[in-house]
C-alpha cells in the first residue's frame, strides 16, 4: 500500500497502547511519515505529559498550535481547555469567564463521569470538521484509560437523553463510528504482557466503542542480522578480528559472543510474540526497529518514519 493512501484512509488517527510501548514515538513517526507525502499534519496530545515535543527537539507543547517540523504542527488538549472552547462556542462566554475566575473550571469538567473525555474528543471532532489539517493524529491516553476515553461517549448517550451534552456525545459517537473519519492505531512491544493487553484492548475498543482498527504497530523489534548470533563463539570472534586486522582480547571476544547470543535469544522471543499476536488478533502488522540510543530526537524519528514507510508498503 502506498503511504499517502494509508494516511488518507481516515482523517483522524488515534494512536493508543499500554504505557511504555512507544505510543508517543509512533505518533511522532506517523506524523513525520505523513508529512513527507505532502499532507499537513496536526498532532493532538491529550494528556500533556507524554513529552511528544522532545521527539522533535522542541519545548513542551501548549494549547496553541506550534510548528514541530515541516508539515507537522502540534498542540495539547485538556478537558479544561476543551470546556472553555465549548462554552464560548455555544454563546456562554460569560459563564466560562466566571468559571475561570472562580477556579471551579476543573470541578465542572469532571462533574459527570466521561464528560471530560467527550469534551476532548468533541474538540477533535471540531478539528476534523473544520479541516484543521489533512490528518489529525491523536496521542491517546495509555491503554487502560484509552478504552474509557473511546467508550465514554456511548455511555453518556444512554445516561443523558437530551440537551447539549447529548448532542456533544452524539457527535463524538458519529466521528468514532465512521472509518472514513476515524480509526485507531494500536501499538505494542513484542513481549508477552504488552501483547496480551493489546489483544484485550483491541476487542474492547471494537466491541464497545465501534471504532475501526488499523494495522498494529509492533515497536522495538530487533532487526535481523546477517550473522546468526546464536552461532557466534569467542573463537569465531577472534578469527574474524584477525581477518580484519583488529585486536580483540580473549575477554572481549567472550563478552561479544555472549552479547550476540543474548541478542539472538531476544530476537527469537520477539518473533514468537509477534507471531502469537498475529494468531490472536487478525490484523496486519507494521514492525518498527529498536533503536540503540538513549534519547529519541528528530533524527531518530526520521529513521523510524523510513521503517514505517517500508512497513506500510508491505501491507
Amino acid at each position: 500500500m502506498e503511504l499517502d493512501r494509508f494516511c488518507s484512509t481516515s482523517r483522524v488517527i488515534i494512536v493508543a497502547g499500554k504505557g511504555g510501548v512507544g505510543k508517543t514515538t509512533v505518533t511522532a513517526t506517523l506524523a513525520v511519515a505523513a508529512a513527507r507525502t505532502g499532507m499537513s499534519v496536526l498532532i493532538v496530545e491529550v494528556e500533556g505529559k507524554s513529552g511528544l515535543a522532545s521527539a522533535f527537539d522542541r519545548p513542551p507543547l501548549g494549547y496553541e498550535e506550534t510548528e514541530l517540523a515541516p508539515g507537522v504542527r502540534g498542540r495539547t488538549l485538556t478537558p479544561d481547555d476543551a470546556l472553555l472552547d465549548w462554552l464560548r462556542g455555544n454563546g456562554l462566554r460569560r459563564i466560562s469567564n466566571r468559571l475561570v475566575a472562580s477556579g471551579t473550571l476543573d470541578v465542572v469538567a469532571t462533574a459527570v463521569p466521561g464528560l471530560k473525555d467527550i469534551l476532548v474528543l468533541g474538540k477533535v471532532k471540531s478539528l476534523d470538521l473544520t479541516r484543521a489539517a489533512d490528518l489529525v493524529v491523536v496521542d491517546a491516553p495509555a491503554a487502560g484509560h484509552a478504552v474509557t476515553f473511546l467508550t465514554s461517549a456511548r455511555g453518556l448517550l444512554d445516561a443523558v437523553r437530551v440537551g447539549p451534552v447529548n448532542k456533544q456525545a452524539s457527535d463524538v459517537v458519529e466521528l468514532l463510528s465512521d472509518p472514513e473519519r476515524c480509526r485507531v492505531l494500536l501499538v505494542t512491544l513484542p513481549e508477552e504482557t504488552p501483547v496480551n493487553e493489546l489483544v484485550d484492548t483491541a476487542y474492547a475498543i471494537e466491541d464497545r466503542a465501534g471504532v475501526a482498527l488499523g494495522p498494529v504497530v509492533v515497536n522495538g523489534c530487533y532487526e535481523k542480522l546477517a550473522l546468526d548470533g546464536a552461532g557466534v563463539t569467542a573463537a569465531s570472534v577472534l578469527r574474524d578480528a584477525d581477518l580484519l586486522d583488529v585486536f580483540v582480547s580473549e575477554r572481549e571476544a567472550e563478552d561479544l559472543a555472549r552479547a550476540a547470543g543474548f541478542r539472538a535469544e531476544r530476537a527469537a522471543i520477539q518473533t514468537h510474540q509477534a507471531d502469537r499476536l498475529a494468531r490472536l488478533l487478525p490484523l496486519p502488522q507494521i514492525r518498527l526497529p529498536f533503536l540503540f540510543t538513549a534519547d529519541l530526537g528528530y533524527q531518530e524519528i526520521g529513521h523510524l518514519a523510513d521503517a514505517l514507510t517500508e512497513g506500510v508498503a508491505a501491507l
